[in-house]
């Protein structure tokens, strides 16, 4: 009689969890792309990962919620935090300044946590700079100018002349997709989803973040008998 084989479920099979580096996920797009709704979707469904909660000057709309969406601050205690040397990164959107707090972060991605960051260009190209090593950046792309119109229209909470600034912002922002690691075109929402996930899913087998957990496991294998 032959030896049973060891089941997908047996002790000895069973998936070996590995000390990692966390990865910061830097999701933009142009505005009412659908980046806010694929970031939703990524944090709803995937419990490693956390959403890195920026600062901004901006008003606050009816759906958000202070600590939540944003940290609403004024434009004073803004300047004195970047002085301050207390901002990752920074920038000026729409007439507005967001910002993202660094300690968080830092402490986040040394605990082998996944942050995730939904933030403009200009801010992913900061982040970029200072932690190039850490940053995976993915650019959400609408299929036409038409249906980004009807996308911020039917959102339904920017007066018509704000969309008019966000669509015209959008050209310029659009030529922005050349300085990021990977694409994706938002023309159906779960098929930009599932992208997003597998992006992620091989991100978090690189090498260089699970190099010390890789490196314990090695040295448990050559340690037992064959």
């Amino acid at each position: 009689m032959s030896a049973a084989k060891s089941s997908p479920s047996s002790p000895d099979l069973q998936r070996v969890p590995m000390a990692r580096r966390g990865v910061m996920l830097v999701i933009s797009s142009p505005s009412g792309a659908g980046k806010g709704t694929l970031s939703r979707l990524l944090l709803d469904t995937d419990r490693d990962i956390t959403l890195s909660i920026s600062v901004t000057t901006r008003e606050r709309r009816p759906s958000e919620v202070d600590g939540v969406h944003y940290h609403f601050i004024t434009p004073p205690l803004f300047h004195a935090m970047r002085d301050g040397g207390e901002l990752l990164e920074w920038a000026e959107v729409h007439g507005n300044l967001y910002a993202t707090p660094r300690p968080p972060v830092e402490k986040a991605l040394a605990a082998g946590r996944d942050v995730l960051f939904d933030i403009d260009w200009q801010g992913a190209a900061q982040l970029r700079e200072k932690m190039p090593d850490d940053v995976v950046s993915i650019f959400i792309l609408p299929p036409t100018m038409a249906e980004l119109k009807a996308r911020l229209t039917r959102r339904a909470e920017d007066a018509a002349d704000v969309i008019e600034k966000r669509l015209k912002n959008a050209r310029s922002e659009i030529q922005q997709w050349p300085n990021f690691d990977y694409i994706v075109v938002n023309d159906d929402l779960q098929g930009a989803f599932g992208d997003l996930n597998a992006i992620l899913r091989a991100e978090r087998k690189k090498r260089a973040r699970i190099a010390p957990g890789t490196e314990a496991l090695v040295q448990r294998l050559l340690d037992q008998p064959i």
